[in-house]
Formats: structure tokens, sequence, C-alpha cells
């Protein structure tokens, strides 16, 4: 049996980044930057007004106060984007506003609040300190400097960044394209009327959301029944438009496990177990084409838990993401239950609201049930998945354990950010 982290290294192995695609700007949001970013110019471009007001010689308000205020000429009028290159003489000043260029001899500006407004001549209260409210040239960055790295995930933020130093299209690693299958013979469509014995399909729904979540495409194949002709024909049809393949169920030890009953012998598929609970059964490898698959086990906590500890990471490495390990963060456990032997466990759980003040989050098990992998409503309740090495045996209260936030969105805000 391999351990949770050898079986993400043989997942992460599997795959690697997809090849850059130039975009433009407006349609690189949530893609992964494939290729540095660099400053051509300095940002600002020149030294510029940070505040609506007067570009001034400081030399010319010394003194200049509530009680003692100084006269000067306003010889141009400056506002944000004027090409016009003023010089400004002793006693004179530039009426300028916000992102203006200052003109040559300024060297302060004197906010408008503490002035009269004048259009011909204005009236200043305040002595300016040298340089006040002057963006310098190159503060923001300079020639060459790397405004984005290869990696970076493209939010509004980092766009705004690509933009602001004329960068209109960018290289970008191409959005993963998944296919999502369920095996069983079992499994009927939501909507329709179930027979004694059928459930209702809810695995391809669950993983095709998550890898759309995930930022990826998702292409939903559906339920398969038990049959090896059928699943390989899907299959077939499935590895040929994806960058990756994600199966659920017909992994494990049944008479009736298609995916393991069809794939089982052929080279560079391996079928292992997993030191985990649940989502022990795990299949990985590559499929004729050479498209990577991830055959993940059919129970639906299990198929949740195995997404988000080992198909997410791939996911994130094909979108050429600089770290691929999922993010965790530390908690403090309210309630208490007892880990497997030897395996370690991923409880669904949910955050606490709290009163503590302490910036602290705090978790329990979503339900009494705790790991149980058919739990599939209930897991709707969890905001994450709490990781419990192998070597613990029991989780009390007080203890700590990783959280891997699976819905950041339905985290109560008393319980504290989980961002």
């Amino acid at each position: 049996m391999r351990t949770v982290a050898e079986h993400l290294e043989a997942v992460l192995a599997l795959v690697e980044p997809l090849p850059p695609v130039g975009t433009e700007l407006e349609d690189a949001l949530g893609a992964v930057l494939a290729q540095d970013v660099r400053a051509d110019d300095a940002l600002p471009h020149w030294d510029c007004s940070a505040m609506d007001g007067y570009a001034v010689r400081a030399g010319d308000l010394l003194g200049a106060g509530p009680s003692s205020p100084v006269r000067l000429r306003v010889v141009a009028d400056l506002p944000a984007g004027s090409g016009a290159e003023p010089v400004l003489a002793l006693g004179s000043a530039a009426r300028i506003m916000t992102g203006a260029p200052i003109p040559a001899g300024a060297d302060a500006v004197v906010p408008v609040e503490q002035s009269d407004g004048g259009v011909e001549h204005v009236v200043l209260t305040q002595a300016p300190a040298l340089g006040a409210h002057i963006r310098r040239a190159g503060e923001d960055v300079r020639p060459g400097d790397l405004v984005l790295a290869a990696g970076t995930w493209l939010g509004p933020a980092q766009l705004a960044a690509a933009a602001s130093v004329g960068a209109g299209r960018l290289q970008v690693h191409r959005r993963p394209r998944v296919a999502v299958l369920s095996t069983g013979a079992e499994l009927v469509p939501p909507g329709r009327s179930l027979t004694y014995g059928q459930i209702h399909d809810s695995n391809s729904y669950l993983l095709a959301a998550a890898v759309r979540e995930a930022g990826c495409d998702a292409v939903r194949v559906g339920a398969v029944p038990d049959d090896p002709a059928a699943l390989a024909e899907a299959l077939d049809a499935a590895e040929q438009q994806a960058d990756l393949v994600v199966t659920s169920g017909g992994v494990s030890m049944g008479a009736y496990d298609v995916v393991k009953q069809l794939l089982a012998g052929r080279t560079g598929i391996d079928f292992v177990r997993v030191a985990m609970q649940p989502g022990k059964p795990q299949g990985l490898g590559r499929l004729r084409s050479g498209t990577p698959l991830l055959a993940l086990p059919g129970n639906p906590v299990s198929a949740f838990v195995s997404f988000h500890m080992f198909v997410r990471p791939a996911l994130r490495r094909l979108a050429g993401h600089r770290d691929a390990a999922p993010a965790v963060r530390e908690a403090l456990v309210e309630d208490a239950w007892r880990t497997p032997e030897s395996r370690a466990q991923v409880m669904p759980v949910v955050l606490v609201d709290t009163a503590a003040g302490d910036g602290a989050l705090r978790v329990r098990r979503a339900v009494e049930g705790g790991s149980g992998s058919h739990l599939v409503a209930s897991l709707a309740r969890a905001h994450g998945l709490a990781v419990v090495p192998a070597a613990v045996q029991d989780v009390r209260p007080g203890d700590r354990v990783e959280v891997l936030i699976t819905a950041p969105e339905l985290v109560p805000s008393s319980a504290g950010s989980p961002r």
C-alpha cells in the first residue's frame, strides 16, 4: 500500500504543463502565465502629480501658512494626458490634475484644498516639503523589472499590471480539457425515476463541476454501464478530446468493477491501494493515445476526496501553476473521532462560528457519520477536508489539523477568513 504522498507523486509524474498559446489580454482571465512579463519602460513614465492641486517651486512658498498666504501667477493648466511642457519661473505655478506630468522647474505639489482654487492667480496657504505629492518616474517599476512571473495565475489585478506596462498580448498555458465519466449499471441520470436497486448519477456532475471550479474545461460523458465494450468505446472517444480522463467507480475488488476489468494488465495502467480513508482504491496511467487517466473510486465522498487530493493537483500542473500541491490551513478541532489504523484520514469538516477572536480556524465533522464514503447529500455541508496523518489514532478537541478548504464561499464570516 502506498502513502498519499507517494500516490500524489505518481499522479503528478503523468502530467506536464500544457503548451503556451498567445492570447489577447482581455481573454486571459483565469489562465496561467507561460512567459514572464517585464517592463519595457519606467512606470510612471515621468514624474507626475499624486494630487489635484498646483505644481510649484517649494522655495516660493517658504513661510506660507493660513495667516501668511502666498499669491502666485498660474502659467499653465495641466490635466492628466496633457502633452504641454511649460517651465515654471520664480513666482509661478501650474494648476495640475492627478497623473499629469510635473512641469520643469516644479519640485512640489500643493493640494487644491490648501488654495483658493484660482485660475489666473492662486493663493496658497501651505509651505510644501520638497517633493511633496510627486510620484517619481520608475517608482512602481523600472525598465527591465519583472512584473509578472511565468506560473502566475491571472486575475483582475494581474491583468491590470500587464496592461500598465503595455502588454496587450500574453503567452499563457492552454486551459486543460478534462473528460469525466462515471461507471455503474445502477446509475440513472437525475430527473428520471428510480427502480429498485438504482441510484442517481451524482459523480459525473460532481467531478465535472469540480473540474470547472478548478478553472478547466470539462466534458461530462455521464454514466457508462458495467460493460467492458461500452467503457472501451467511451474511453476511446474521451481520450481523443481531452488532456486528462477521469473516471469514477469500477476500481475496487468487486466482480463488476469494469474499469479494472478492462484496463488491468495494460502497459502503463496501474491499480493500487493508497493508505487513505476514504479513497483507498485508485487507478492511474496512460491510455493508448498517451492521454493520462485517473481512475477514482465510485463512492461519492471517496470521489470528492480523491479529486481534491490527486486530480486537482494534476490539473494545476497541467494549467501551468508553479505549485501543484493543494493549499491547506491549520485549524483547531472542536469534536472528537477515531481514525483508521495505518491510513491517513480525510474528514469532511465545517468551519465553526466562533467568538474567540483569536483568528484561529475551528472545525468539526460535517456529519456524525464522519467520512463515510456514501454520505453524498451530507457532503454539501462541508467547507473543507481535514487531513489527519496515518500515525494519529484519535482526534481530540483542541488538536490541530491541516484543512484543505473546498468551499470558501460557504464559510461563515464569523469563522474567520479561509484565504
